[in-house]
């Protein structure tokens, strides 16, 4: 069956908030090229930079030398502002990371700077429920060209496809090394970037209480140095947001994942910091019970990054993945980690997914509960299904190509022949991965018993704002697996006529 012939993954108003079209769209993976990118783009900025998100360090260098340093991101903006004053440069950030930065004299002294500059403005976001937070990595320029995907503006996120053992770009601001980080987001013009500016100034006017002003209209154009990935394409934005303050609950993302998994026929391949959600992990169970179900391959970080997240999320994944190997074709689900040439482990943070090279969707979403109730959060997906996007399905095969043969350090051309061959992801993977720099699969050691607990009850997960208050015997794993068999079960054929 062609994908002419089958039913779009997206529908507006059941798992999307809007499908615009996108003059351009190119995927950014890794920081690297995305904050060499993000500086052009801020430069040729002619009435607007809006910066939206989880995390904001003025401390950064867009563009690090051997040792790390460079102009901070900080003075940059300040240099910005004294070249064109009558731009604006607004700064939105989670109110929670943005208060402990508050302990940092060089953050507070660059934010005092800033507020002596009238083009410059930062606020906090505090526009969620508590325990809930700000999660949307969206950068809007002249309210056209959009950047939506999983980069945060921040520490400890510049590196390069490469992933070079003790490279020495890789230096955060306070003069230590970090590890290794793998990342991914979407540069996007046109209409769509009309949409994802509305939804910024909406989130901005929701935090400040105030709009952002009126634009002329003059913004900036796609760069004439990047080629662009796709044109004239429609692609669908997809949220989440907690109710509050008067705004309904919001669960798109949380949809989208379940359709993409119902429609999928041949493999879903995913890049994901987490694996969390009982009801996805469920609704993979299921498939995986047909008698020829697709595949799902996981690219993952080996543990999750800092003490508290690693109880939380670690624990919980194992317990996911080993409940679905249980089922009957339990083996067409396989979770690896990236490593460095010398074996260390390659931080995974990117948010991707590619359903059967028919459609791909980059966003700030985890596959965890907090992405899909509680945190706002914002995808983008181009499903080759809409009738703008028929032929586009190459140019996300080549996508997914490029993504892999980075993980295995082999050349793209190597993944598309060995999976002409096996007609299988798995098997590609199998096939390629060795020695130094590769894929290796996740090593599934049962978590400890206070782990344990901490992951089946969903403590530090919770699935809604109303979860966090419910009793033990009201939440957990279990009821979150149930909900997502529940769904399959009744849901099985969508997409997929």
């Amino acid at each position: 069956m062609s994908n002419s012939d089958l039913a779009p993954i997206v529908v507006e108003g059941r798992n999307c908030w809007r499908i615009a079209r996108a003059d351009k769209a190119r995927m950014i993976v890794d920081a690297a090229d995305y904050f060499a990118l993000l500086e052009q783009l801020m430069a040729d900025a002619k009435e607007r930079i809006l910066l939206i998100g989880w995390d904001f360090d003025p401390r950064i260098a867009l563009k690090p030398d051997k040792n790390g340093k460079g102009e901070p991101l900080g003075d940059y903006l300040l240099r910005l502002a004294k070249n064109c004053p009558e731009r604006d440069i607004d700064i939105l950030r989670w109110n929670f990371g943005g208060l402990k930065q508050f302990a940092m004299p060089r953050i507070v002294s660059m934010i005092a700077r800033w507020k002596l500059t009238r083009s410059i403005s930062f606020r906090l976001d505090s526009a969620h429920p508590v325990g809930c937070s700000h999660h949307q990595k969206v950068a809007v320029f002249d309210d056209h060209l959009a950047v939506c995907g999983g980069i945060d503006v921040g520490a400890r996120r510049w590196d390069t496809r490469d992933h070079a053992d003790g490279d020495p770009h890789r230096t955060a601001p306070d003069g230590k090394a970090y590890m290794p980080w793998h990342d991914s987001t979407m540069i996007l013009a046109g209409p769509v970037g009309n949409a994802l500016a509305e939804l910024g100034n909406e989130r901005w006017q929701r935090a400040t209480k105030k709009a952002l002003r009126e634009l002329k209209g003059e913004g900036e154009n796609w760069p004439d140095d990047l080629e662009a990935d796709f044109e004239g394409v429609d692609v669908a934005i997809s949220r989440t947001r907690a109710e509050y303050d008067g705004y309904a609950e919001i669960r798109e993302i949380e949809q989208l994942y379940l359709d993409m998994i119902a429609a999928a026929k041949r493999f879903i391949y995913f890049e994901n910091q987490y694996f969390t959600c009982g009801k996805i992990a469920a609704a993979i169970a299921e498939r995986l019970n047909e008698d020829d179900p697709p595949e799902f391959v996981m690219v993952m970080p080996e543990s999750a990054d800092g003490w508290l997240e690693q109880v939380a999320m670690d624990a919980a994944r194992v317990q996911l993945v080993r409940a679905v190997a249980k089922s009957k074709h339990g083996d067409r689900l396989k979770v690896y980690y990236p490593r460095t040439q010398a074996g260390e482990p390659i931080y995974v943070h990117a948010k991707t997914a590619v359903v059967d090279d028919r459609a791909i969707r980059i966003g700030s979403a985890n596959l965890n509960n907090r992405s899909m109730g509680l945190d706002s959060e914002c995808d983008v997906t181009i499903d080759t299904a809409l009738p703008a996007n028929r032929g586009v399905e190459p140019t996300i095969r080549r996508l997914r190509e490029s993504l892999i043969a980075e993980h295995l350090d082999v050349a793209p051309e190597d993944v598309a022949r060995s999976f002409d061959a096996t007609g299988s992801l798995i098997a590609t993977i199998e096939a390629l991965r060795g020695d130094g720099r590769s894929l290796e699969l996740l090593d599934l050691v049962p978590p400890g018993p206070l782990d344990k607990f901490i992951a089946e009850n969903e403590l530090l997960d919770p699935t809604s704002p109303d979860a966090m208050f419910e009793s033990l015997t009201e939440r957990g794993l279990k009821k979150s697996w149930h909900s997502g068999r529940k769904w399959m079960r009744r849901h099985r054929p969508f997409g997929r006529s």
